[in-house]
């Protein structure tokens, strides 16, 4: 045990040292204007669950949870294609930032429900197939950094669709994973709405749906309700991209036996290296999560192809994430392949991988079982490599220092019997 204390001491301190190091981006929403020559623009509309109130300068929503849906309307620029890399997101380093280097945002717009409408209606009506692309992100994911994230892969699949944003309350906090948790679960009746009136809306021809990780929960939960309310899920959905999926299978199983798959084309990106889901399911019982099972055994071979559900093994996909749960927004053939596939309204047949929120839950996993600061011991070694990690260790460490006294011992013993 001393061994142990010995260890989580020194990480820790490891860890705050180098949370000073790098800090995650802040007010980067603060508009810039006028948009750079050689560079890209991506417009999305945003409906969310996150508060308005307390949100500081440039940062529009908080992690914490609002009444009711809010929108927004928001213009963000890309470098141009030669000086930046499929799959990256550039956060500016600098103020002003520099357009020809940094993401950018052009434009911030707040809005009312009509409004959103309006702009809604006025510009699905100029596109290919009026073809709308859902994105619902993740666990640990400010709101920034969803809106930056959908951006890069908009742009980099080459996607016509009209982008919407579903962002819900998450605080960007790597041990605020209950709380995270328990707001999706919070935000599935708006986001059905959002899907109904897509689906309502004459305007609209087809709809996609791309969720990652924890999102994939509040995704299936609103359209396991969306079903059961109209007896099926619309025609109009078309497409359902499941990656990295935070979710029991067996959970699952029941979920899609309501939805009934064959209503819409239901696409799974698993991996069977995917660190975060393996620290996930310790947290949940050793109970197997969605994203990281074998395709090619039993029970799950049998099972989703009795449900209809397409499967891409992404196992061994290489990606700049060393945990392998955000890959398919950063590998440029998978991104690129969606884009393909979405442009040609053809499932997905060849490989691809996940998205968004890096490294969070390596750390709940340990949490789990033996609390925060045992979470803190195990996620060190990930922060020397990650910035983002580095600042969330920080902000929580005092957190897990609080309990430290109470929860080595009960780490050691854990840790002990192995």
């Amino acid at each position: 045990m001393e061994a142990f204390s010995h260890r989580v001491a020194t990480l820790a301190v490891a860890v705050v040292l180098l949370a000073s190091c790098a800090e995650r981006p802040h007010g980067v929403l603060t508009p810039t204007g006028a948009q750079a020559p050689g560079t890209s623009r991506v417009d999305m509309l945003i409906a969310t669950t996150r508060a308005s109130e307390g949100a500081l300068p440039g940062e529009l929503f908080t992690g914490e949870r609002g009444e009711g849906l809010a929108f927004a309307d928001i213009a963000v620029s890309l470098p141009p294609d030669g000086m930046r890399k499929v799959g990256d997101v550039q956060w500016p380093e600098s103020s002003p930032p520099d357009p020809l280097r940094d993401f950018v945002t052009l434009r911030a717009d707040r809005l009312d429900r009509a409004a959103a409408l309006a702009r809604f209606d006025a510009r699905v009506a100029k596109t290919p197939h009026r073809q709308v692309l859902v994105f619902v992100h993740g666990f640990n994911t400010r709101f920034e950094e969803a809106v930056y994230r959908f951006a890069q892969i908009v742009h980099d699949a080459r996607s016509t669709a009209l982008p919407v944003l579903f962002t819900w309350p998450s605080r960007g906090k790597l041990l605020a994973y209950g709380y995270d948790h328990e707001s999706a679960s919070y935000s599935r009746d708006a986001l059905e709405e959002v899907l109904q009136n897509l689906a309502r809306d004459k305007s609209v021809g087809e709809i996609s749906i791309l969720a990652h990780s924890m999102g994939n929960w509040v995704t299936i939960e609103a359209l396991r309700q969306m079903a059961i309310r109209n007896h099926g899920l619309p025609a109009k959905i078309t497409s359902v991209m499941l990656a990295a999926p935070d979710v029991d299978f067996d959970v699952f199983q029941r979920q899609i036996a309501q939805i009934g798959a064959a209503s819409a084309r239901f696409t799974i990106f698993v991996s069977r290296d995917d660190e975060a889901l393996a620290a996930s399911r310790r947290v949940w019982g050793d109970k197997a999560r969605l994203g990281a099972i074998d395709p090619e055994t039993a029970p799950y071979k049998q099972d989703l192809h009795a449900d209809r559900v397409l499967v891409e093994d992404l196992t061994g996909v290489s990606s700049d994430d060393p945990l392998n749960h955000g890959t398919f927004a950063q590998a440029p053939e998978v991104v690129r392949l969606i884009g393909r596939r979405l442009a040609g309204g053809q499932a997905l047949t060849d490989g691809g991988s996940g998205i968004g929120d890096r490294f969070g839950q390596i750390a709940v996993g340990a949490a789990g079982a033996v609390g925060s600061a045992a979470g803190v011991a195990i996620a060190a070694p990930f922060a020397v490599i990650d910035p983002r990690t580095r600042q969330n260790l920080g902000e929580n460490f005092e957190q897990a220092g609080s309990n430290f006294g109470d929860v080595v011992g009960a780490g050691g013993a854990a840790f002990g019997g192995r």
